[in-house]
């Protein structure tokens, strides 16, 4: 599949997430309501009471997360906190009230009806410190070195180039800043059948990455301290009746499925010393 055939299924998709949102329903990792799919267990019950109490309800129904990072990450007062991949802005909304007054979270998304949605939920909850961004991971739209801390939730795993994303991710973090992000990884070898399905690729599935290859990738675009916390493992069963649903045989399929697909928790510092270039003139051996 080519990159842009990709995005145009993932903004198909959110989009119609954030409309069915708008109309009174909800929104799910799968092609179904989450109450109906076999990915509920990927997206159902990441959020508790005292954090959805905060924010307003159709921000935590436009949530298609399979973590939840504000959760996990350490945030503090005054710092500035990117989300990629924002959705409704449950998670920029969140963090926005971790960081207070003197800090500040933005949310990327290249998704138009998302991000309409997520900015009537930033007026809604009356959240000063909060700016929501149009635009694409692989080319975030901030300066270089300008952000502490950077969130996603089951973001990542969608774009085609992985590699892009985390080079980005790297650039605009200040030296010593964090990226903390929730997504799903697989362990071993899938079979092609699954990663062919541009429904699967957007439902959270087919482009996840093997969390050997996630951890080589980050070490690649300069990251260090690189950590991986599974938080939700899935089994055959959770996925049988959205599998089926594509017209896969899940009893065949069931090896290269059960126990392989997890949301993990993700964590890498940005090294607060880079390594400079050897001195290869005279003036700097005096």
């Amino acid at each position: 599949m080519s990159d842009t055939s990709i995005k145009d299924a993932v903004k198909e998709k959110y989009g119609q997430a954030a409309l069915r949102v708008n109309r009174g329903g909800s929104s799910c990792c799968g092609t179904a309501p989450a109450a109906a799919s076999g990915c509920d267990p990927i997206t159902s019950n990441l959020y508790d009471a005292a954090q959805t109490g905060q924010i307003p309800e159709e921000a935590v129904l436009a949530s298609l997360g399979c973590g939840n990072p504000t959760a996990l990450a350490k945030l503090n007062p005054g710092e500035v906190v990117l989300d990629l991949g924002s959705g409704g802005g449950i998670d920029v909304l969140l963090s926005a009230s971790r960081v207070g007054p003197t800090g500040k979270a933005y949310g990327l998304d290249m998704t138009d009806e998302m991000l309409a949605l997520a900015n009537e939920n930033k007026r809604k909850a009356g959240a000063e410190n909060v700016e929501f961004l149009k635009g694409e991971i692989e080319h975030i739209p901030l300066p270089d070195n300008s952000v502490d801390v950077i969130i996603s939730n089951c973001v990542i795993n969608l774009s085609a180039n992985k590699d892009r994303v985390l080079r980005e991710a790297f650039r605009v973090l200040k030296r010593g800043g964090r990226l903390a992000v929730s997504d799903v990884v697989t362990r071993g070898e899938i079979q092609p059948e699954i990663r062919k399905s541009v429904l699967l690729w957007v439902g959270c599935i087919a482009g996840a990455l093997e969390e050997n290859e996630y951890r080589s990738k980050l070490a690649g675009a300069g990251f260090e301290q690189v950590e991986m916390e599974p938080t939700r493992i899935y089994r055959v069963e959770d996925a049988r009746e959205f599998l089926a649903g594509e017209g896969l045989d899940v009893e065949t399929l069931a090896p290269q499925v059960d126990g392989k697909f997890m949301s993990a928790f993700i964590r890498a510092v940005k090294p607060a010393i880079t390594k400079e270039k050897p001195c290869c003139g005279p003036a700097c051996c005096n």
